[in-house]
């Protein structure tokens, strides 16, 4: 009985060093309220790849947006109507979506809004700009978009992919809308354009103006929370994004946040 009892007490002692192994007391007193904060903020969240759970209409958290959803348009790179795009509105995580509501108040006080092109992005979308980037004869959007792009790289440089951070809920498109002019502030190119004129660190022949524009957006994003993309000035993605591995196929419809 007393070797039983010496064996039960060192296999409690082993198991409590392997709990502790790699986390300090600093760490667990960190980790351990995220933890607990997480779980109570999101009891509802999404559980699969078609579930919207745990997303909302952005100008239901956002009133203050505008809303040009260019891929439920046919002006888009593509020149139709996307896969996915059952209506114009936009739908984000609640978290991003929250987020960006902040970046809105930030703006309104300097006498803008924000102006969006695209936020949650379904997977059969990014399969139709696949679908499309494969069809190389289908260019008749290629003035307006990428009249300098060899439309046969446009998968080795980067502009499609098979998979993206938009159909991950928490990435967002956007521009600046100024309140005094009624016009969207001058970023010295359009929104999906494919050239290196677009990458936030391109200078180029922009003038003072535009670069100072570009950096209006930029430090209303940055500052709450939200990081940049290399290759173009209208795209963010949340930081702290809820679902980094989940790629959703719901439709962006009201119904999909609203059933």
């Amino acid at each position: 009985m007393k070797k039983l009892s010496v064996l039960l007490l060192t296999l409690a002692l082993s198991a409590s060093m392997l709990a502790g192994c790699g986390t300090t007391a600093k760490q667990a007193e960190s980790t351990q309220p995220k933890a607990v904060e997480t779980q109570t903020a999101k009891s509802d969240v999404s559980t699969s790849a078609d579930d919207p759970s745990g997303f909302v209409l952005l100008t239901d958290a956002v009133p203050d947006a505008i809303l040009e959803i260019r891929y439920y348009s046919t002006y888009n790179f593509v020149g139709d109507r996307i896969d996915g795009y059952e209506q114009p509105t936009a739908l984000l995580t609640k978290e991003a979506a929250a987020a960006l509501k902040k970046v809105s108040d930030e703006v309104v006080s300097k006498g803008y809004r924000l102006k969006i092109y695209d936020a949650y992005r379904p997977q059969k979308a990014v399969d139709n700009f696949v679908r499309w980037a494969e069809n190389i004869d289908d260019a008749k959007m290629k003035q307006y978009f990428y009249p300098n792009v060899d439309k046969r790289n446009l998968f080795s440089e980067g502009y499609i992919d098979a998979k993206s951070g938009h159909s991950r809920g928490s990435t967002v498109d956007l521009t600046l809308f100024d309140m005094n002019t009624e016009k969207e502030l001058d970023m010295g190119g359009t929104f999906d354009w494919f050239g290196e004129e677009s990458h936030p660190d391109y200078v180029g022949n922009l003038t003072q103006e535009q670069l100072n524009n570009r950096n209006i957006l930029r430090e209303a994003m940055l500052n709450n929370g939200f990081k940049p993309l290399t290759t173009e000035w209208w795209h963010f993605t949340l930081v702290e994004e809820p679902y980094p591995d989940t790629y959703f196929t719901f439709p962006v419809s009201e119904n999909s946040v609203k059933k």
